[in-house]
């Protein structure tokens, strides 16, 4: 017997609404990396569904890293990966037709939010100013915008953001990033790219802040300016 639309919505809402509830659960309990869950059978009766909506609603936390599923020891909490989610989300942003100026300073925020801790982070490492001016430098020899001048600018901004030590918002800044690949033909003067790239470097290299805030800000005010 076929299985009509409206079931298929209900048993969609059901598994969303255990997978809410399985959430919490995780929360109220305490659980970290490592701790069993519930039994597929210990969800049926708990929650009071079938186990075709359980199967649904683990395989959802599954899919986004929330828990796995280990032999001989059923469902366990499964370590958090930032990168795993950003990835999904990332891609996700990239196909949506979210508001753009809202991701331009959704970025911004998060961009100059990061300056303060890398300019930190580069007084007491060494290695990160020549890292990240070596990044600024690595822009690559091309006349027009394409794929491998979209990559360094991405590499560059995420290891901005990343030299802060703050794992968090290096994958906020992934998950951005994927959106910005639709604003290729909006770089418009792109050689300026690396010089505006490097003096930000050199500001957080001689304890600027403010300088290198003003600097990161012009250079994604453009896009705001420009994108289509």
């Amino acid at each position: 017997m076929a299985i009509g639309p409206k079931h298929k919505i209900r048993r969609k809402r059901l598994s969303e609404e255990l997978t809410a509830k399985l959430r919490k659960y995780i929360i109220d309990h305490d659980l970290r990396p490592g701790d069993p869950l519930l039994t597929e059978r210990e969800m049926v009766e708990r929650f009071g569904v079938s186990h075709t909506v359980v199967r649904e609603a683990t395989k959802a936390l599954d899919f986004l890293g929330i828990i796995d599923v280990a032999p001989r020891r059923g469902m366990v909490l499964d370590k958090f990966d930032f990168d795993r989610v950003s990835d999904y989300f990332g891609f996700h942003f990239a196909l949506s037709d979210y508001p753009k100026d809202q991701l331009l300073k959704s970025r911004a925020v998060i961009e100059t939010g990061a300056l303060s801790y890398t300019m930190d982070a580069m007084k007491n490492n060494p290695t990160l100013y020549p890292r990240l001016l070596a990044l600024a430098d690595s822009a690559p020899e091309v006349d027009q915008v394409n794929e491998s001048w979209i990559e360094y600018d991405i590499a560059f901004h995420r290891g901005l953001v990343e030299a802060s030590d703050l794992g968090p918002l290096a994958s906020f800044c992934d998950l951005l990033q994927a959106f910005f690949h639709q604003f290729h033909e909006a770089m418009g003067e792109f050689r300026q790219g690396k010089e505006e790239h490097r003096r930000i470097v050199e500001a957080l290299h001689d304890q600027k802040l403010e300088t290198a805030v003003g600097l990161l800000r012009h250079h994604l005010s453009w896009y705001e300016e420009n994108s289509p």
